[in-house]
């Protein structure tokens, strides 16, 4: 200790001298007339006794400074290299209007079927849309607690349930999960609405009295939670939150989560978004934005990206899940790999809080930044999971980008998952995410749900038409955009 000792303390010291030699210097340059002449003289006799001193300080010093580059070296040698450590995909977990199993939902897809109907839940005769994509039939039993599954807002047994499941698929059962490192496993599912039924509920009892209210309420209300206690449940404690960006939020949620992997700060990761916007108060409030269509006499005619006569996105609901995993760990425990992630990117339209950019700035800059992060070559691209709402706007400055970014590309096919499922909000991107990695696959991408009668300025030959198309996917983008412009692409390829 006293041999560190000595040349710490002169390390410290010759540091604290030469601070003060430097705001000596400084007020000597700044206070003192300068310039030619004797005041010229006196300020350079200065600097050189000044340089004199810093240089025996220095030399005193050395050593320790030299100790000190050693360490910072070995720090920086253990700093993993982003690009060497692989994200792939070992496990998908979703809950949809389509079908609650990965391969349930992926084959309805295919077969173009629609899960848009009539909503049951509630009365809402009075409003101008009656129809969602709802969930029908869910069921929490061996996935949540009782006493929890009783309390909870359902984005968080949606979220839990879905999450286990991506564990099964993946095959981390509970056995071997006790063998992970669990402060390297982590939960990064987020939600654009939380939990509005409970924030509801609270505020209908708060009506009689605040002794009424659930105390619940507040921590069942927030994005973050279904995370939590998912990641409580798991004994997880690597990196643990929850990211709200509208409609884009299951992709930022993924990219990030790939990153912690990508970074060495976790081995894997369960990613992905749920939301359950399926109330009065949900159906109301998108209403009021007038962005809902009414085709309510022909529900699974009502989404429909790219058609002429698209009136409004269709709301839905449910969770999307990825188990991403760091390529060795995957290998080590004999996983099935069912994709690569190689990368994404975010940016934002800065431009207003519902319309995409006129000229679709953002989106264009979302796509080539996301190509950037993964390495990939725009010619590489031959898939494109479209965000395509089936709105007025959104719809077309999506494809022109898309278009203006991989230029006449003959290989590529593009279509909207929404348009069987409708927009299920902050967990669109994830099970869209899973229709992305199905599609690698299976070899086969899913129809374009309803386009009877394309805009004039889309050309056909890029989209998928009304049947399932054969399309060896070499690298699939999947694109999702939220309101306030938040934009998010991200891609995924097969393993090799």
């Amino acid at each position: 200790m006293a041999a560190v000792a000595g040349p710490l303390c002169t390390w410290l010291v010759a540091a604290c001298l030469s601070a003060a030699c430097d705001a000596e210097e400084y007020k000597q340059k700044h206070c003192c007339p300068g310039g030619s002449g004797a005041g010229g003289g006196v300020m350079l006799g200065q600097r050189r006794r000044l340089g004199a001193r810093r240089r025996g300080l220095a030399r005193s010093g050395m050593a320790m400074a030299v100790a000190l580059q050693a360490e910072r070296s070995v720090i920086e040698k253990k700093k993993p290299d982003i690009k060497q450590r692989r994200v792939v995909v070992t496990g998908m977990g979703v809950v949809t209007p389509l079908g609650h199993d990965p391969d349930v939902f992926y084959n309805n897809l295919l077969d173009g079927v629609s899960g848009i109907s009539e909503i049951e839940r509630f009365d809402c005769s009075n409003f101008p849309t009656r129809i969602a994509g709802e969930i029908k039939s869910f069921s929490t039993d061996g996935w949540v607690a009782p006493k929890l599954a009783k309390r909870m807002d359902k984005f968080m047994l949606y979220l839990i349930t879905a999450g286990k499941k991506a564990l099964e698929n993946g095959g981390l059962t509970e056995e071997l999960r006790n063998e992970l490192d669990k402060t390297r496993c982590g939960v990064l599912i987020g939600s654009a609405m939380g939990g509005m039924k409970v924030f509801n509920d609270a505020i209908e009892a708060l009506r009689v009295s605040y002794k009424k209210m659930n105390p619940f309420c507040v921590p069942f209300a927030t994005t973050n939670m279904g995370s939590a206690i998912l990641a409580m449940d798991l004994g997880w404690m690597g990196p643990n939150y929850s990211i709200s960006t509208a409609c884009a939020t299951s992709n930022f949620c993924i990219l990030n989560a790939a990153n912690h992997i990508r970074r060495g700060e976790a081995d894997v990761m369960l990613c992905g978004g749920s939301d359950a916007p399926l109330i009065p108060i949900g159906l109301g409030g998108f209403v009021a934005c007038r962005a809902l269509s009414q085709r309510n006499s022909d529900p699974t005619k009502a989404s429909r990206p790219w058609d002429m006569g698209r009136d409004g996105f269709v709301m839905g609901e449910g969770a999307g899940v990825l188990v991403l995993e760091e390529l060795e760990h995957a290998k080590e425990r004999g996983a099935t790999i069912y994709a690569e992630f190689l990368g994404g990117s975010f940016t934002c339209d800065a431009y207003h809080m519902t319309e995409p950019h006129p000229e679709g700035r953002g989106i264009t800059l979302c796509i080539e930044k996301a190509l950037a992060d993964a390495g990939v070559a725009r010619e590489e691209i031959n898939y494109v999971n479209a965000h395509a709402t089936s709105t007025q706007a959104g719809d077309l400055k999506e494809y022109e980008a898309i278009v203006r970014c991989f230029r006449q590309n003959p290989q590529l096919r593009v279509n909207s998952t929404k348009s069987m499922t409708g927009h299920l909000i902050g967990a669109a991107g994830g099970i869209e995410a899973v229709a992305s990695v199905q599609a690698i696959r299976t070899g086969w991408v899913h129809p374009n749900l309803n386009l009877e009668n394309p805009e004039d300025t889309v050309d056909v030959g890029v989209l998928v038409g009304s049947q399932k198309e054969r399309c060896e996917v070499k690298v699939a983008l999947s694109n999702s955009f939220g309101f306030g412009g938040h934009n998010s692409s991200i891609l995924f390829a097969p393993f090799k």
